[in-house]
């Protein structure tokens, strides 16, 4: 029967991560288990910085569920297994200090790591369990891009605010006879994109498993014209390319080394600039951003990080550990963290935009798209 738990968070933020640790954490002190947190991700766990968990009175858990972000931070640019190390002579070199934070787990007494997180976050979970650390995952990203798993914790909220943003720019459109084109998050799967033009109404969806045609996309918008629909609604993935081009970059961090260091965005004007030029209508762009990420989740997002949470803790109290708690056929499962990563199985590849990378794309057979394609809305294709 283990006894002392840890969490850690990692990645960028989402709405659930706090009804997660809840969720972990209230199983655990049902159980007598002590539960920690490390503080900011994997940097937490190579620092070896982390507070004990609890919801009792005046305890630093209470009242998190509706909270969004993470009480105990997160990370974004920790792969420590390729660290990035400034040295005295101030040059840069990574390392691999992997061992570091498995020595730190073992001195610390925790029988249980989890990792909350994605793609890298849990590549790098899975290159701890094979250094012998007890490690169970749960995905998180509002991508949707987790492999193994119908749906990632985060997502819901993120597709929901992004509904809201395609209603308000619809009244804005339809009353200056615009083109408004919405940018969202997605850097190698078209789920929020794709959810959140069926939901908002959208005319057009570009979504990275589709190269679009923008001669395309405007013919759909002419079409409008002509049936007197002088306005059109597009959502952009922030990773959707054009036909024998390529991704939006703005900027790469550490060039590229570390972690997935390519930072995305742009696209959005991109085409609304084109869609101007190819149709006479004035396109606007707005890229949503940070927005799609913060604030509180929605309610289906706290059931769903708090289910997520307690098949987690439950996971560690019958010892599977080197899991993901998954969804599979609307279910709790788990499946192998060596099925996650799929063939990436380098020891310290972290990044999610490789070919051997498991994450879960669209998919031409999904409902979605086919439910697109019915109603009308235009892939670019």
């Amino acid at each position: 029967m283990i006894k002392k738990v840890a969490i850690l968070a990692n990645g960028g933020d989402v709405a659930g991560f706090n009804a997660v640790i809840r969720g972990i954490l209230k199983t655990a002190e049902n159980t007598g288990v002590e539960c920690y947190g490390f503080i900011d991700g994997y940097n937490g766990l190579l620092k070896n910085e982390f507070v004990k968990l609890s919801t009792a009175e005046a305890g630093n858990a209470l009242g998190i569920l509706p909270k969004g972000g993470s009480i105990i931070g997160s990370s974004t640019n920790a792969n420590v297994f390729h660290y990035k190390v400034e040295k005295e002579d101030g040059t840069v070199e990574f390392q691999d200090l992997s061992d570091q934070c498995v020595e730190n787990v073992k001195r610390n007494g925790f029988e249980c790591l989890f990792t909350l997180g994605g793609d890298g976050t849990q590549k790098s979970a899975r290159d701890f369990s094979l250094k012998g650390i007890n490690v169970i995952g749960v995905p998180k990203t509002i991508d949707n891009d987790v492999a193994c798993t119908e749906i990632t914790f985060g997502y819901n909220t993120a597709v929901s605010v992004a509904m809201e943003a395609l209603d308000r720019l619809h009244t804005t459109g339809e009353t200056h006879h615009r083109i408004m084109v919405l940018e969202v998050m997605g850097r190698y799967a078209g789920w929020i994109a794709l959810e959140s033009a069926i939901a908002g109404g959208a005319d057009v969806a570009l979504i990275p498993e589709i190269p679009y045609d923008i001669e395309r996309v405007a013919s759909k918008i002419k079409n409008r014209q002509k049936r007197g629909k002088n306005f059109s609604v597009v959502v952009v993935a922030e990773g959707a390319k054009p036909k024998g081009g390529d991704i939006t970059i703005q900027g790469k961090r550490n060039n590229g080394e570390g972690v997935d260091n390519n930072k995305l965005g742009g696209v959005g004007q991109v085409v609304a600039k084109q869609l101007e030029e190819l149709t006479g209508l004035e396109a606007r762009n707005t890229t949503l951003g940070y927005m799609q990420r913060g604030g509180t989740p929605t309610a289906f997002d706290r059931v769903l990080s708090t289910k997520y949470g307690v098949k987690a803790m439950q996971l560690a109290l019958e010892g599977k550990f080197g899991t993901l708690a998954v969804i599979k056929n609307g279910k709790l499962d788990e499946v192998s963290l060596e099925e996650v990563v799929g063939n990436n199985k380098k020891i310290g590849a972290v990044s999610g935009n490789t070919e051997e990378s498991n994450i879960r794309r669209v998919t031409m057979d999904d409902d979605l798209v086919k439910t697109a394609r019915s109603i009308g809305i235009n892939l670019g294709d």
